[in-house]
């Protein structure tokens, strides 16, 4: 089955700046190793990212972040996409897929199946991998890929995916085995 990488919001405003996840700094590493595997393996990284504007809906709610063309909407220099080969896809929304070109990448990549990382599980990447469930992907997730604000919050989140969207939850060192 032909899987893709989603890579969600690793951006230096919620990695180390104005919404910063002191959390996410555990995900890097893992998440370097899983898309250098990808990319050896010829699997596509498709990174989603916030890239608002000041008449965002969500700025109402949590402040001026991600605002694109700023350094706070750049993705971590850990993980900066290849730009001949990777896939980066901006949104406004919560999720990746809800006015965006991302379900338009995916059907032309043939993608069927997504491992999804990044931040956070219980905003943005839920509400991703719901539109993911719906539109029929199967979902995996590497808990050492994604976190939250809080283990609480990851914990719930994980069991959520896996009993409300049937993911996989798994780690990225097995994931990699199976790439």
């Amino acid at each position: 089955m032909k899987q893709a990488i989603l890579v969600i919001d690793m951006l230096n405003d919620f990695v180390t700046g104005k919404l910063a996840c002191k959390n996410a700094l555990s995900i890097i590493k893992p998440i370097q190793k899983l898309i250098l595997t990808a990319r050896q393996k010829s699997v596509p990284i498709i990174y989603v990212n916030d890239a608002h504007t000041n008449k965002d809906h969500e700025l109402n709610l949590w402040g001026e972040h991600a605002i694109k063309s700023t350094k706070g909407a750049e993705i971590i220099p850990q993980l900066k996409p290849f730009k001949k080969i990777d896939y980066v896809i901006d949104k406004h929304h919560f999720s990746g897929f809800f006015d965006t070109k991302l379900q338009q990448v995916l059907k032309k990549l043939n993608i069927k199946a997504l491992i999804v990382v990044g931040l956070q599980a219980h905003i943005c990447i839920a509400h991703t991998i719901a539109d993911a469930y719906q539109w029929g992907y199967e979902i995996t997730i590497p808990k050492d890929g994604i976190c939250s604000f809080s283990k609480e919050i990851y914990r719930h989140s994980l069991k959520y995916f896996q009993k409300t969207y049937g993911a996989k939850i798994t780690t990225i060192d097995t994931i990699i085995k199976s790439l």
